[in-house]
């Protein structure tokens, strides 16, 4: 059984692993970063079969895309506390030289990157063709992906998507963080994605909602059922309700914090939210 407060200590380490790379170089991307935190923490903690000896081909272990490539410091200080590289790698985020880039990249070799996701809308084309391949090599392993709401206002996405369900690709769950809100203010306002869940079932999808997408026993229990439901000849999809800057009281109901760093004193009030009786900073 899943350690849930295990996990939400990890969450909150993380939170502040996020505020700490973003204030450091007054740059990135918190408030994505702080409403997904919950959920890749449970993926990587709990729910996910993966080797930090890390191998691009991925054989024989799950696989995770990051599509929403922006939110890379939630990314990279999950697989920082999880082994894959060392937790005092995060203090070069965004710096010159770094493998840590603002958004993913492969070529600095960094581990638990396969796919630079600098640009939107490409993820889940890239996880449909690992999960083909996982079929051909006779692999029973899953691909998982996240994706923003606002991000499905890309074009590909929607050709991504009628794909895998025309294709019964069945052996992928893609995650969608849907906190209505993106760079220029709610989603509902730049381009409305309408009814999703019956878009997304009219491509032939498998559709799962997860309501309270902050909540680790809730996402643990979505995911599990996710997975139940995978290997029946539908692609599977989550919309995962979170909140943009959770854990943080002055990042959340907004989007002004989508791509903007946090001074001096607000960083100190953000982490004063997310103390831990055993800090482990960077």
């Amino acid at each position: 059984m899943a350690d849930i407060k295990k996990l939400e200590n990890l969450t909150k380490q993380v939170r502040r692993d996020i505020l700490r790379m973003v204030h450091g170089v007054n740059s990135g991307h918190p408030g994505g970063s702080l409403g997904c935190s919950e959920f890749l923490v449970s993926l990587y903690g709990e729910i996910m079969e993966y080797s930090t000896d890390f191998k691009m081909e991925g054989k024989n272990e799950d696989l995770f895309f990051l599509s929403n490539g922006h939110i890379s410091p939630v990314f990279y200080s999950v697989l920082a506390r999880n082994g894959f590289f060392p937790v005092s790698e995060l203090a070069t985020f965004r710096k010159l030289g770094t493998r840590l880039q603002g958004h993913p990249t492969t070529h600095e070799g960094l581990p638990g990157i396969r796919v630079a996701s600098g640009s939107l809308g490409q993820g889940l084309s890239v996880a449909i063709g690992a999960a083909l391949s996982k079929k051909l090599n006779n692999d029973s392993h899953l691909v998982y992906t996240l994706h923003g709401d606002g991000e499905l206002q890309e074009g590909q996405i929607w050709e991504a998507l009628m794909y895998a369900g025309a294709k019964k690709v069945d052996n992928i769950i893609a995650t969608i963080d849907y906190n209505g809100r993106q760079i220029d203010g709610d989603t509902d306002d730049v381009l409305s994605l309408g009814d999703l869940r019956a878009k997304l079932e009219a491509f032939e999808w498998e559709v799962l909602e997860i309501d309270k997408g902050n909540d680790i026993e809730s996402i643990l229990n979505g995911l599990n059922e996710a997975k139940t439901k995978t290997g029946k000849g539908k692609p599977i999809a989550i919309l995962l309700h979170t909140e943009m800057g959770n854990g943080v009281d002055f990042m959340m109901g907004t989007h002004a914090w989508h791509g903007k760093a946090p001074n001096d004193d607000e960083l100190e009030r953000a982490l004063q939210q997310n103390l831990l009786e055993e800090l482990s900073d960077y």
